[in-house]
């Protein structure tokens, strides 16, 4: 019953119950853990397992197929599995208000804008609510932070812990972070923050010459994000810079930026958040696009204590 991969005791010989711990031995080598990894990954993936021959690979796929009972569900049968999605507090309950609750778990959510919009306050802020108790039962965990602009500021953490009673050491000890060099450098927990997603590939893949390419890359890391949301039930949040728009001149369009990794970026992200200044520390929130949410706007603040509201 259990949704991770495991070797059953009872039934069969020895033999075939060693041979199954071989085959799950390599399958959780490359980062398939669970039944519902199995059949995430095409046939084509799992071939290319070393050991898996493609009746193998068949079987397998047949099993986990019968453990999940794979097929249409009817509406009412989805709702109920959604029902184990949790949402994490942004820090500001108008912000939230406007997340439908806050950053959802099973989804990628982006915050995009210029410089000094909040997106890396916002990061450091979640390392710290993500750890909070919340709903359905949810009782906090652990946050992994891929830094690719070197932003990452464990005093931050402390500054926001204050703001919310917890003790500093343990909010440090449930934060894994990494620093990443290149567009290859991401590890895939509760909660995953990517600050910001787009710095490396801009860098190891420039030109025109290499657009194809970057976007390729950029693809199959997205879609190994959306695998790792859904599999785990995980909140994945991710910052992302802005650049000029070179035809928005010909639509006279009011802001004439936009956000980068254009059409693969903007499908592959679940919910879409533009940041922009306010006056002083006031920052504007927006909702780009999202399945659920309606287009809206809210103001939140930046304080020493993180994203708050901006009444306080």
């Amino acid at each position: 019953s259990s949704p991770y991969l495991h070797i059953s005791q009872t039934g069969g010989d020895t033999r075939t119950l060693f041979n199954n711990q071989i085959y799950i031995k390599k399958l959780k080598s490359v980062g398939i853990c669970t039944v519902k990894g199995i059949q995430m990954t095409t046939r084509k993936a799992l071939s290319n397992i070393k050991g898996l021959s493609e009746a193998k690979v068949e079987k397998i796929k047949e099993a986990a197929g019968k453990m999940l009972n794979v097929g249409f569900q009817t509406a009412f049968e989805y709702s109920a599995r959604r029902k184990q999605v949790f949402h994490i507090t942004s820090g500001s309950q108008e912000f939230d208000k406007l997340l439908g609750g806050g950053v959802e778990s099973m989804a990628i959510t982006e915050a995009f804008g210029e410089f000094r919009t909040g997106k890396t306050q916002l990061s450091h802020t979640l390392c710290v609510t993500a750890q909070l108790p919340g709903e359905n039962g949810y009782s906090g965990g652990k946050v992994i932070f891929i830094d690719t602009e070197n932003t990452f500021r464990p005093d931050r953490l402390r500054d926001i812990a204050d703001r919310f009673n917890v003790d500093h050491d343990a909010v440090l000890d449930n934060v894994l972070y990494a620093r990443a060099y290149t567009s290859t450098n991401t590890l895939l927990k509760t909660f995953l923050i990517i600050d910001s997603i787009m710095a490396l590939f801009r860098v190891d893949f420039s030109g025109r010459g290499e657009l194809a390419e970057r976007q390729q890359k950029l693809a199959q890391m997205l879609s190994r994000l959306q695998k790792i949301s859904e599999e785990y039930n995980v909140a994945v949040f991710i910052t992302n810079q802005m650049t000029a728009d070179p035809g928005a001149g010909m639509t006279f369009q009011a802001d004439p930026k936009k956000p980068i990794g254009g059409h693969i970026l903007a499908h592959a992200s679940t919910t879409r958040i533009s940041l922009r200044k306010g006056r002083g520390e006031m920052r504007i929130a927006k909702i780009f696009d999202s399945p659920d949410m309606p287009e809206n706007e809210a103001t939140f603040a930046i304080s020493a204590g993180g994203v708050t509201d901006a009444k306080e």
